[in-house]
């Protein structure tokens, strides 16, 4: 018997929900792989945030440093700036735990049409891989003359070679054990200092990895090609920002964000892992049991995986697809009217 301590953070809205869903896929499962979950709860949140001041306590990194793993709902309440709920929760976690690689894996499922039309099941098996500790999303800048006609606001990017580095060797390494294509998205044409340094640190990375074709491509033909053909592309590589908005443009190719999944992973395991689907909170259904667990599932078959389980993890998605490619059980937001216990239920049915 192999035990596992997960940290669990619901956060808000469906997130609540969801977690539910995943834990209960992730302790069938595991009795029949022998495995042993053992959950340790936090209320980190806005509500928390509105109640005390603080999305989590000062020591909350402490307090799950030496879980094995983090599952997470969603985060973000209105009234609360979503500034506030990101610095306050994600980013810490993921910068303090050097979660420096967010994986988004992209698959057009049986039974989840996708609104492009050649995005067809069997074809559309991608992964998006995003910078995720630096870039585009720092702290550094600010503003003077704020309210006056001269007001100037100033943000900086801050991209190092060690940190754009290791997300490439990652994201080469996982492409030479996929498909062997690997595409990098840039915009050194209009952005002079940053995107050309990438471009340079792809290049010195490619020559190591000579089983793997690569190209670049500039972030906005990229976004059009992924939508005209989506099935050309196995691992994309970007920075922060980029890789953010393509791995939820491409999510909503292969169906939309309600079931699409995410790790933001520590690759050298030296601090715990965290996975959590993207759809965000959803505060015009949370508490209403509408709530789409795919995500939460498929991102707790992604922990499974990482955690070195990957039989463990495939047979968690081998019961969702099933259920999707010969079940009418649907949430909402598939065009079906089964509610996010009826769906976990499906799920839980197709696993021993």
């Amino acid at each position: 018997m192999k035990h596992y301590r997960i940290a669990t953070i619901p956060g808000d809205g469906i997130g609540k929900e969801v977690l539910p869903a995943a834990r209960a896929v992730l302790d069938r499962v595991g009795r029949h792989h022998g495995l042993s979950l053992a959950y340790d709860e936090f209320d980190w949140s806005c509500e928390r945030y509105l109640a005390e001041g603080s999305m989590m306590p000062e020591d909350g990194l402490d307090r799950i440093r030496h879980h094995d793993s983090v599952l997470l709902g969603a985060v973000g309440r209105p009234g609360v700036p979503d500034h506030v709920s990101l610095w306050g929760l994600l980013i810490p976690i993921r910068r303090g735990f050097r979660q420096y690689v967010n994986l988004r894996p992209i698959t057009v499922l049986e039974g989840v049409p996708s609104p492009v039309s050649r995005a067809l099941p069997g074809e559309v098996d991608l992964v998006v891989v995003r910078e995720n500790n630096e870039g585009e999303y720092s702290q550094v800048g600010g503003r003077i003359f704020e309210g006056t006609p001269e007001e100037t606001v100033v943000q900086e990017s801050v991209f190092t070679r060690r940190g754009v580095e290791r997300v490439l060797e990652y994201a080469f390494d996982l492409a030479g054990r996929r498909g062997g294509r690997l595409t990098s998205a840039t915009k050194s044409n209009g952005i002079v200092h940053t995107m050309p340094f990438w471009d340079e640190l792809v290049a010195e990375r490619a020559a190591e990895h000579p089983d793997v074709s690569w190209d670049q491509e500039h972030i906005d033909a990229l976004a059009a090609k992924i939508v005209l053909d989506p099935a050309r592309f196995d691992v994309i590589v970007g920075s922060n920002l980029f890789g953010d908005i393509l791995s939820d443009l491409a999510a909503a190719v292969a169906g939309g964000i309600g079931v699409a999944p995410s790790a933001n992973l520590n690759p050298e395991r030296e601090f715990p892992s965290m996975f959590e689907p993207v759809h965000g909170s959803a505060p015009d259904i949370a508490g209403r049991g509408l709530a789409n667990p795919l995500g939460a599932i498929w991102s707790a078959s992604m922990m499974l995986d990482h955690l070195g389980h990957a039989e463990a993890g495939a047979q968690v998605m081998d019961a969702v697809r099933g259920v999707l490619a010969s079940s009418p059980v649907r949430t909402a937001d598939l065009g079906g009217t089964a509610g996010t216990d009826e769906f976990t239920g499906e799920v839980l049915s197709r696993l021993p």
